[in-house]
């Protein structure tokens, strides 16, 4: 195994409210190794997408650890986490989450922004980035005017920029046709093998989970293989 990037032990996940009880992960073991390419598959409502938060220090587990590139999320303030996760992390969502009101160059150099970088700086590295994707004839528009392809691989791009050690991706190809789907995960894979990114891909579509390295079933909140 690779130096592991992301782990969690017995992680539980429980929501309550009022009579309402339910416990949707029942004990998640977990480890993702520098450069791993994993897949969790599993039905609607198997617990893949709280996972997925859990894993990104977007929710806390109700019992269990979390641990990103050797830091325990349970055991960093507030500030901490949120800088470990901007610097450690990249999230990839099935509707990619860019700002309408910002042209792709801005979103793409945000994150590096919120890192501190100085403006030029940022805007070189996203501009190197968005050409290495494809984009590099698309910065100043804005996400509106770009088509779903575009937009989802302005959105991995943005995934990207701080070089993180660990992609959390929900769906990324969700919403796209077969042939820009390919272009997605062949980009992917591209930065996974030149960056040593590790991804952890959830997702229905079997054709994508096979091109992982590892693919996990999920089913009722554990993970049977």
């Amino acid at each position: 195994m690779n130096k592991p990037m992301l782990q969690c032990r017995s992680v539980t996940k429980r929501y309550t409210q009022g009579i309402l009880d339910v416990e949707v992960l029942k004990g998640v073991d977990l480890t993702i190794g520098e450069g791993e390419r994993v897949a969790i598959m599993g039905a609607s409502g198997s617990g893949k997408s709280t996972l997925l938060h859990v894993l990104g220090g977007l929710d806390k587990p109700t019992s269990g650890s979390v641990v990103l590139n050797g830091v325990n999320l349970d055991q960093v303030s507030s500030s901490a986490l949120a800088k470990l996760r901007n610097k450690s992390l990249g999230f990839i969502y099935q509707s990619h989450h860019l700002l309408g009101e910002f042209t792709v160059l801005e979103n793409v150099a945000m994150p590096l922004l919120i890192a501190g970088l100085a403006v030029t700086e940022a805007r070189v590295r996203a501009v190197e980035l968005l050409q290495r994707v494809g984009l590099g004839h698309r910065i100043e528009h804005k996400p509106g005017e770009l088509s779903g392809g575009e937009r989802q691989r302005a959105a991995v791009a943005r995934a990207l920029i701080n070089k993180p050690a660990v992609v959390l991706a929900d769906e990324p190809t969700g919403n796209l046709d077969s042939k820009t789907a390919e272009q997605v995960y062949q980009l992917m894979l591209e930065l996974n093998q030149e960056l040593k990114v590790s991804f952890l891909v959830v997702t229905h579509d079997h054709e994508l989970a096979a091109k992982m390295g590892k693919v996990l079933h999920m089913e009722d909140g554990l993970i049977v293989s």
